[in-house]
C-alpha cells in the first residue's frame, strides 16, 4: 500500500495493540484525570461566560451637556411656605423659586413626631389659588409693581402669589401681605401662622447645565438686585415661634444623575471599601442640628462624570445622542442599559452669620465673616476627567478554546507522567521482592 506524502510529517506515531499494557493503576489515573478535565473545563466555561467591569479614566470631551440633580432634604423647623429653592451657574442661567419637578411635603411639628401632613407638587398656580371664582372682569392691582409676565390674566395680579411674584421682580419686601386685598381674601397671613411650627421636606429633580454652579434652599422669595442675589427674609425673622426657625436639616439623598441598579452594584463587587470603585453618595443620611436661626450651611461638591457601558456598547455608541427632552428622573438612563451618571466628593462648612471666631474649639485665629443668608447651600464643580466602567467578557472565545486545550493537554500529560511513575515503581518493587526470595 502506497504511503501518503504526509506520513513523514506524522508527529503522533502509533504503537500496535499487542505492545500496549493495561494496568489497574492506569485505569484509576484515567478516571481521576477525566474528572479533573471536566472540573477545570467547567471552570473555564464559567470564566468565559463571566462579565467583568473594567474601569478607565479619560478626559471628558463632552460639551453642551446637562445633568440631573436629585435631592430629598427635610427641614423640621422651617415651614414649606418659607422655603425657596434657587439654582444658578456660571453660564448665567438662573432658576428662581424652582417649581417644575419638585414637590414640598408639609411635616408635623417635632413635638408631634414630624410625620408628613400633605404633599404638594409645586406649580406656578395651585388649584386653590387659581381665582376661578372671581368675576371675569376682575383685574387685581399689583400695588405699584409691574404685573408678572406669567400672570394668568395679563396686566393683572389675580392672586396673592402673583402679587408676591410682582414684588419679588421689583426687588421689594412683601411681608404677610397686610393691606393686599388678594392676600386678605386668601387668608395668607393666617395660613402662614398656622404652619409656623411645621417642618418641610423638599424632594424632586433639577435639570441643570453641566458647568460650575450652585443651588440653595433659603427662606423667603428670591430676586436679583443688580449683581446681588437677595431673599425676602421678613417673614423668616418676624415669627411668633419661640426661638425662631432654624435650618436643622437631614439630607436623605443627594445624587447627580440616575441611581445605579442593584445588578450593576453586584458587578462592581461586594466589598464596600472606600478605595474600591463603588458608586456612593457621601451626603446620604447627613444630619445637621442647630438652634441658631442665623446659621448657614455650605457643601462644596466635586462631581466626576461616570459612564457605565453595558455589554455590546461598541455596536450602539455610534448612534448615541444625549436626549435633553427626556422626562425628569429618567435623564441618563439609556434604553440599551448603559447609564450616564456622576460620582462626587464633598467638603462641608458651617458658620453663624453673626461672624466671630473658633476660640471655643481652640482655634482663635480662625475668623468667620459676618453677614449672608441663612440656609443650606450646595456649590458644585465639574471634574475634567471622566470615569468609564465598561462591561466586557472576561475571556474571548479564542481565549476559551486555548484554555480548554491547555486543560486537556496539561492534565493528560501530568496523568501520563503519574501513570508512568506508578508503572515503573511497580516493576522495580517486584524485582526487589524476587531478589529477597
Amino acid at each position: 500500500m502506497a504511503k501518503s506524502r504526509f506520513t513523514r510529517l506524522d508527529a503522533f506515531t502509533k504503537t500496535v495493540e499487542d505492545a500496549r499494557i493495561r494496568t489497574t493503576s492506569g485505569g484509576i489515573v484515567t478516571i481521576v484525570s477525566l474528572i479533573v478535565v471536566f472540573f477545570l473545563s467547567w471552570g473555564e466555561w464559567s470564566d468565559y461566560r463571566r462579565v467583568v467591569v473594567h474601569p478607565e479614566l479619560i478626559v471628558d470631551k463632552g460639551r453642551g451637556e446637562r445633568m440631573e440633580i436629585h435631592l430629598n432634604i427635610s427641614f423640621p423647623r422651617v415651614p414649606c411656605e418659607l422655603l425657596t429653592l434657587d439654582v444658578m451657574d456660571v453660564s448665567g442661567e438662573q432658576q428662581h423659586g424652582v417649581q417644575h419637578g419638585v414637590k414640598k411635603t408639609r411635616l408635623r411639628p417635632q413635638s408631634e413626631g414630624g410625620g408628613p401632613i400633605d404633599s404638594k407638587t409645586l406649580a406656578l398656580h395651585a388649584a386653590d389659588e387659581s381665582a376661578t371664582h372671581l368675576d371675569p372682569s376682575y383685574c387685581g392691582q399689583c400695588y405699584g409693581a409691574n404685573p408678572p409676565a406669567n400672570a394668568k390674566k395679563p396686566g393683572c395680579c389675580q392672586t396673592c402669589d402673583e402679587v408676591r411674584e410682582a414684588y419679588a421682580e421689583a426687588s421689594w419686601a412683601f411681608g404677610k401681605g397686610e393691606g393686599v386685598e388678594q392676600c386678605e381674601r386668601e387668608h395668607y397671613a393666617e395660613k402662614l401662622d398656622e404652619q409656623r411650627n411645621e417642618g418641610c421636606r423638599i424632594d424632586g429633580n433639577l435639570r441643570v447645565n453641566k458647568v460650575i454652579g450652585n443651588f440653595h434652599i433659603a427662606p423667603g422669595r428670591s430676586f436679583s438686585n443688580g449683581n446681588m442675589h437677595v431673599h425676602d427674609l421678613k417673614n423668616y425673622w418676624d415669627t411668633p415661634v419661640q426661638g425662631g426657625h432654624s435650618f436643622t436639616h437631614t439630607i436623605h439623598q443627594l445624587r447627580f444623575g440616575p441611581q445605579l441598579p442593584d445588578d450593576v452594584y453586584k458587578k462592581l463587587g461586594t466589598r464596600g471599601n472606600p478605595w474600591t470603585n463603588h458608586h456612593l453618595n457621601p451626603l446620604d443620611g447627613t444630619h445637621q442640628e442647630t438652634d441658631d436661626p442665623n446659621y448657614n450651611y455650605m457643601y462644596f461638591v466635586k462631581i466626576v462624570p461616570t459612564s457605565y457601558l453595558s455589554l455590546g456598547w461598541e455596536k450602539r455608541i455610534a448612534n448615541y445622542r444625549e436626549d435633553h427632552s427626556a422626562e425628569l428622573g429618567t435623564f441618563g438612563q439609556n434604553s440599551d442599559g448603559s447609564i450616564e451618571t456622576h460620582q462626587y466628593s464633598v467638603t462641608s462648612h458651617k458658620r453663624s452669620l453673626a461672624g466671630g471666631d473658633d476660640a471655643a474649639e481652640g482655634h482663635q485665629e480662625r475668623l468667620h465673616s459676618k453677614g449672608g443668608i441663612p440656609g443650606v447651600f450646595f456649590s458644585y464643580d465639574i471634574s475634567p476627567m471622566k470615569v468609564i466602567n465598561r462591561e466586557e467578557r472576561a475571556k474571548t472565545f479564542l481565549g476559551f478554546l486555548a484554555g480548554l486545550c491547555a486543560i486537556v493537554g496539561g492534565t493528560l500529560t501530568v496523568a501520563a507522567a503519574v501513570d508512568r511513575a506508578m508503572f515503573e515503581g511497580g516493576i522495580r518493587l517486584k524485582k526487589l521482592r524476587s531478589k529477597d526470595m
